[in-house]
């Protein structure tokens, strides 16, 4: 369990994401006249549940005494330990309308009918047999979020956030999921950096990585979504924040916003350029993501981490086609698709 103290009432705690590389969510909690409001609450697991509550005492405060949680994005290594955090506390919780829906029909849906849907989804995209046979023999298995905690308040896109004695505004930052929010702390840096006050940028701006940028899942959506045009909308909207600090959900703090945004934009222009050549000839999305470069070769990535991967190409392929650079081929089955 590791804290830091960023200085201006802004504290943080690493909660442990169990068998994930990324390490660790960093939770903040934000000193407010009525206690602290927490942004992001980490993994629901026991383990991470103790690191939270370890920390929390480790800042000179408890989980007791959280008078809100405020939840960049509905994903469960932010938003799994909301619903423990509210029944130590009694605080509310806040997620944009976007996500809450997803917190509804997660709830709401079966196990089975999860399933069957990735598996629906993953053979439209060319994903061969023996790769959806796993998820048809996991019905009625539970799985990591599906039953998230509601919300108690819905964050309103521009609004500033009930942390009384802080301003703390919401920037509706979709992409990562459709209701990522960021929230801009409106307030001088503790150590005047330059900039317009702080950002909590949840999995929206990370200082090493780009996040995961796949289709919004929704087991009963009717609509073709761009995510990936969300997302690149959503970066420049915070690079013209230009905060004098970012304070992300994962890896560690840093400064200079607008040079990240440039590279995350010129990060992607280069993979869709990519992506074009592939295109060359008529390729699925499995096909394309078996193509496409990873932090590992393709017979080396796990199911799961291949499912995650056909959604990031699937995204891709969205922002092609409405950008009038790639195309379905007719009559195709799997629909296949080609460079225009």
């Amino acid at each position: 369990m590791t804290t830091f103290d960023h200085g201006g009432g802004v504290r943080s705690v690493q909660v442990p994401i169990p068998d994930n590389p990324l390490g660790h969510t960093l939770v903040y909690a934000v000193d407010t006249d009525r206690g602290p409001v927490l942004v992001d609450t980490g993994w629901d697991d026991p383990a991470s549940w103790d690191a939270l509550v370890a920390g929390l005492v480790a800042l000179g405060t408890s989980v007791r005494e959280v008078y809100g949680v405020v939840v960049t994005h509905y994903h469960p290594d932010h938003h799994g330990l909301s619903g423990r955090v509210r029944e130590a506390s009694g605080s509310w919780i806040a997620l944009h309308a976007a996500d809450a829906a997803i917190v509804r029909r997660a709830r709401e849906t079966r196990p089975e009918r999860w399933f069957s849907y990735m598996a629906a989804r993953l053979t439209a995209a060319g994903a061969p047999e023996e790769h959806v046979a796993p998820l048809r023999s996991a019905r009625g298995r539970g799985a990591p979020g599906l039953s998230p905690a509601l919300p108690d308040r819905e964050i309103d896109p521009g609004e500033l956030l009930d942390l009384p004695g802080r301003r703390l505004r919401a920037v509706w930052t979709p992409g990562h999921t459709p209701g990522h929010v960021c929230l801009h702390l409106e307030e001088e840096h503790p150590a005047r950096l330059p900039g317009g006050g702080r950002l909590f940028s949840g999995d929206h701006l990370l200082p090493g990585i780009s996040p995961h940028i796949g289709l919004y899942g929704d087991p009963d959506g009717t609509t073709a979504t761009d995510p990936l045009g969300d997302y690149l909308d959503s970066l420049d909207r915070v690079g013209r924040l230009a905060p004098a600090e970012v304070l992300p959900a994962h890896q560690n703090t840093f400064t200079d916003a607008p040079s990240r945004v440039r590279q995350l934009l010129a990060h992607h222009e280069e993979r869709l350029t990519g992506l074009l050549a592939l295109l060359s000839r008529p390729l699925t999305p499995w096909q394309l993501a078996e193509r496409m470069t990873w932090n590992r070769p393709w017979a080396d990535i796990p199911h799961g981490s291949r499912n995650i991967a056909v959604s990031e190409a699937e995204a891709h392929l969205r922002r092609l086609v409405k950008l009038g650079r790639a195309e379905p081929v007719a009559g195709s089955e799997p629909v296949a698709y080609i460079a225009t």
